[in-house]
Order: structure tokens, then sequence, then C-alpha cells
């Protein structure tokens, strides 16, 4: 093994070692991204030590028009505008008015209450795209309710946990955003490459529900009584979903139809969003600052995360390690196939330990070269990877969704029903994982009727 190589090996295994001490990630990043940069330059000066292209300050200096080019990205001005529709929405009643709508109209079925979650996470994950503000929502609307009809404390827990992390995937979706500008890929291809995959989980979990109540009625038990479903129920039901269905359309249907950039229908979901508000009568000045508050945190946050992880990039890069990651996933004894599948769980086993962000920011620009020289389609290699990152919000111990559902949970639910509860919802994921894997159309037609 050449001497940069050993320094790339040492870098990834001091990053992984130091993400375990619970410092902030963005310093992580940034710091080591800085130290290792003198150790190269060290060892090259002093020792003769090849360290590939980093030898000098000049060459690190580059950093400078990285971190420009990144801030000045026309993409990114989506993230704060999704963010803030997302948080909007959020407080401006419309989950409560479904929560109701839906439950007057399939609580009366076995699972019905599970089912209406399901379909209500689908419907905020197409209009928010906030995971730890959706499971917290669906958690405090849901869990009341489904403790009093005796539902199985570990099906509830995995419904709701679930439903809450498909604003992730389900379009307009700020990981995907993320990882389009990682990538230099369109952001509305992944969005309607993400489509299917989306509603194809809120099926799978649909179903999962319907064999639950068949095969183990006690755990969701069809209601004593039940009032009898009119046509009044039927319309009301209608009138609460149309208005995340409009502003759903509104961004997603500018897209696809090309009347906006994603970049201008964020704009357009974060204006919807406020209306909604103010059409519920949640909209006043203490709604705005909070929510324009707790967006700049959030955008920050992210930020701070995407400036360690360009210095990071660049260290890597500048020492080889792209090249070193390439021929190391290359010389696999696997098929081009078997070289995606291995990807995709590293990325898996990933999840257990990382958040979604670090991930796409640090492992999907690192292997997505190689998937691309095997001759797959990126957009279709992406959506994949998002999909199989849907799987680190349920994973512990970092599983975040996790973490938000038990800290809203009512008395008597424990973590140990939450981690119980999830397993078979991870379980659905991979088998859409595998789906998406082995059938390509479930990503790539949509994309290919907008283009």
């Amino acid at each position: 093994m050449e001497s940069f190589e050993i320094i790339v090996v040492i870098l990834l295994l001091s990053f992984i070692t130091l993400i375990f001490t619970g410092f902030p990630l963005a310093w992580v990043l940034g710091g080591i991204s800085f130290l290792f940069t003198v150790i190269a330059f060290g060892l090259a000066d002093w020792f003769n030590v090849d360290t590939y292209f980093l030898r000098s300050w000049d060459d690190f200096a580059v950093i400078v028009d990285r971190i420009y080019a990144q801030m000045s990205s026309w993409v990114l001005v989506a993230l704060p505008m999704f963010i803030f529709m997302g948080l909007m929405l959020d407080r401006s009643g419309v989950a409560e008015r479904l929560m109701k709508s839906f439950v007057k109209l399939f609580g009366g079925l076995r699972g019905g209450l599970a089912i209406t979650v399901i379909l209500i996470g689908v419907l905020l994950a197409a209009s928010t795209g906030i995971v730890g503000a959706s499971v917290v929502l669906l958690s405090m609307l849901a869990l009341p309710i489904m403790l009093e009809k005796n539902y199985s404390k570990p099906l509830m827990t995995g419904v709701v946990a679930s439903s809450g992390t498909l604003g992730i995937l389900i379009p307009p979706s700020i990981m995907l955003v993320i990882m389009a500008d990682q990538l230099s890929l369109p952001v509305g291809t992944l969005f309607m490459g993400a489509v299917f995959p989306g509603l194809l989980l809120g099926v799978c979990y649909v179903l999962y529900v319907i064999g639950v109540g068949i095969f183990n009625p006690a755990a969701a038990p069809a209601p004593a009584q039940h009032e009898r479903i009119t046509w009044a129920d039927v319309v009301d039901t209608l009138l609460a979903v149309i208005p995340p269905f409009g502003l759903i359309l509104a961004v997603l249907g500018t897209i696809f139809f090309g009347i906006a950039t994603p970049t201008e229908a964020s704009g357009i979901g974060a204006l919807g969003a406020t209306l909604l508000a103010a059409a519920n009568k949640r909209l006043n000045m203490d709604v705005v600052r909070q929510v324009a508050r707790e967006t700049s945190l959030t955008t920050a946050f992210i930020f701070g995360i995407f400036l360690g992880a360009t210095a990071f990039a660049l260290v890597m890069r500048s020492l080889g390690g792209d090249e070193f990651i390439g021929d190391l996933l290359t010389g696999l004894p696997f098929p081009d196939w078997g070289v995606v599948a291995f990807i995709l769980f590293i990325a898996f086993l990933s999840g257990f330990f990382l958040d979604w962000l670090e991930i796409s920011l640090i492992i999907l620009p690192l292997v997505a070269p190689v998937v691309e020289a095997l001759g797959y389609d990126l957009a279709w290699f992406t959506v994949l990877f998002a999909v199989c990152l849907q799987t680190s919000f349920l994973t512990p111990p970092v599983g975040f969704s996790l973490f938000y559902l038990k800290g809203v949970a009512p008395p008597g639910i424990e973590i140990r029903h939450i981690y119980k509860g999830v397993i078979p919802f991870v379980l659905i994921q991979i088998f859409v994982l595998v789906m998406v894997f082995l059938f390509e159309d479930i990503v790539m037609w949509l994309p290919g009727q907008m283009y």
C-alpha cells in the first residue's frame, strides 16, 4: 500500500472514531481536515513521503473557492424555503383536521387508525418533508387515540415512527435537494424519481397493517362502537384533503409541468403553507417568529456540516481518497450489481451510527463516481441510496425518529415497545429497496415522462 493510501485510511479511521466522542460533527469534519492537511505537508516536506496532490498550502487554498461555490449554490436556496414550508404547515392545523376526518372515515375498520396515520404521514411527507416535526405531530395526534382503542404498543409506535419518516424521501425532500447539489443532478429529476418509491413504501405499510389486522386481530382491534359513515363525513374528508393536496400540486405540479424550477417552487410552497396557516386562523407574529427562528437554526446547522464536509472532501480527494475508494470497490470479487449492493449495505450499516446528512455529504460523493463508471444511471442510484437512508431514522442507536417519538409518547410506552415496533417497518423498507434495485422503472419512468 502506498504512503498516501495509508494516510487516507488513518483519516477515515480518525473520523469514525471522533464521531463517537459526541463532539459537533461540523467541527470534527473541519478540524480533522485541517489537522491532516498539516500532517500531509509535514510528511511531504520533512520526510519526502508521497501525499498524492496535497503537498503545500496552495493546494489547500482552493477551499475558499469551494466554500464560496457551496454558499452561492442556486439549488441550495430551496433548502430554507422547504424547511420553512414544512414548519409552517405543521402549525397550520391541517394535520389536526385530517386526523379528525380520517378517523371518522377509517376508524371503524380493523386497523383503521393505523391506516389513518399512514395516509396522513404520506400527505405530510409530500407537503412538509420535515421528519422530526411529522413524527412529533403524528405522535401527539394518534398515540393517545390508539392507546384508548387498545392497539398494540409496538404496532402503534412502529406505524407512527415509519410514517413520519416518509418525508425524507417523498418530495419535496430536503435530502434530495442536498444530494442533487452534491452530485450536480437536476433536483426535479430526483423529485420525480422518488415519487413512486415513496408511495410504494406507504402502500406496503398499509398492506402490513391490514395483514396484522387479519392474522393478529388483538393488535389492531376494530372498535366496539363506531358511528355510521355518512356522505357528510366523506365530503368533510375531501375538504380536509384539498388544502395539503393543493399545496403538493402547487409545488410538485409546477416542477413537473416546467412552470417553475425546484428553487422557485420552494418559494411557492413557503407562501402556500403561510396562506394555509392564515386560512385556519393559526397565523400570528409568534408563529412567524418561531418558524423563522427554527428555519434559521436548522439551515445554519445543515450549512455548518456542509462547510466541514467540503473541507473533508477536499482533503480526502487531495490525498487520493476517491481513487483509493474507487479501486477498493472495483477490486471486489463481485459483479457490477454486487458492487452496488455492497455500497448499499455499507450505507445501511452506516445508518446505525450516522445521520443521513453525514452519509449524503461524505459517503455518497465518494461512491457515486464508481457507480456511474459501472454504467448505472446516477439519478436512479441516488434515489436508491435515498431509499436506503430511509432506514437510518429507524435503526438504533442513532435512529432520530425513535427519540422524537419517545420524547412525546404518552406514559406507558417504553423504548422496548418502539424498538420492537419498528423492526417490521425496517424490513419493509429493505423490501422496497430491493424492488427499486431490481426494477429501475420504478424510479426512472416518471422522470422519463417529465423530459
